[in-house]
């Protein structure tokens, strides 16, 4: 009976989210370090005309804009709970709020598992980072680049989370049911989930967020920046180290090595996306910068 309620609990649970709210916040704070101040500028006003906006500014509690990016960079999946939004395939259209191209929930876009064969099976994370990138750079539609900006600030994180590079047999661990003797919540966990909340409490905002946010930057270097194609074979040579080897009563458990041994990883997981977040925005943002500026100074 109690096996029974075990699987019931693992197959009923809320689907995968990546890191977790403060794994994102954590990331886009460092990432806005990064950023050069005419960059954040263009960030702050490309996300002001963003429908959810208000929403962020609330969240951000006037903390500034630091904290309201950080809002943004967790908007990907609080949408999987909105009505205002849908799943394409399972539920009915709803109509695209002003300013947006669709209103999907694009789950698929969250990972990429692969095979026993080694080759990629179901979702498209990677190739659609490719994609948004390109966006910042060739769009002329202000428009398009407000939906873009915040899907490439979560989906670069969601990359470097190593069961978002996945075994299609285990849907990236979501099917890995754990004992967790260092819960904040159930002792029985899927592995994914395990993973998402090594970055901290979700409801990690403000002085907190920037004193982890801090101690991160301290610890660790900037890595080689490399693109999509890179961080995800860096998560998926991750991945083996993700799983943990000791048996408990029912299900392998999470034991005192394996524990810090996942958080460092988590850790400077994290700290390599802010890193190149930040980088890559910085790089993209400053060409249209300077493009700008070249046509408000043109003839």
């Amino acid at each position: 009976m109690r096996f029974f309620f075990l699987l019931c609990l693992l197959f009923c649970s809320q689907p995968a989210l990546a890191w977790n709210a403060a794994g994102h916040r954590l990331i886009a704070v460092i990432a806005w370090q990064q950023l050069s101040a005419p960059s954040r500028q263009l960030v702050s006003a490309t996300l002001a005309a963003h429908p959810d906006y208000d929403r962020w500014r609330e969240k951000a509690g006037g903390q500034g804009e630091a904290a309201l990016f950080a809002e943004a960079a967790t908007w990907a999946d609080s949408i999987r709970n909105d009505p205002r939004y849908y799943d394409e395939g399972r539920d009915k259209p709803t109509r695209p709020l002003a300013g947006r191209y669709d209103s999907r929930r694009h789950r698929s876009w969250h990972y990429v598992d692969f095979a026993a064969n080694g080759r990629p099976r179901k979702g498209d994370i990677d190739r659609q980072i490719e994609r948004l990138d390109r966006l910042l750079v060739t769009s002329n539609d202000p428009a398009e680049i407000t939906y873009a900006l915040p899907w490439l600030l979560h989906l670069v994180s969601d990359l470097h989370q190593p069961l978002h590079v996945g075994n299609s047999d285990d849907g990236g661990g979501t099917r890995v049911l754990v004992e967790n003797p260092y819960p904040r919540g159930q002792p029985f966990v899927s592995l994914h989930a395990y993973w998402d909340d090594l970055p901290g409490p979700s409801s990690l905002r403000g002085r907190r967020l920037q004193r982890a946010a801090a101690r991160l930057l301290a610890a660790y270097r900037p890595p080689a920046q490399g693109d999509a194609n890179l961080w995800r074979e860096e998560s998926r040579q991750l991945r083996l180290a993700a799983y943990p080897r000791q048996n408990g009563r029912l299900s392998p458990i999470i034991d005192k090595k394996f524990q810090e041994q996942s958080r460092a990883i988590a850790e400077r997981r994290l700290a390599e996306a802010g890193y190149r977040l930040g980088r890559l925005l910085e790089t993209r943002l400053r060409q249209r910068v300077s493009r700008e500026t070249f046509r408000r100074q043109g003839p």
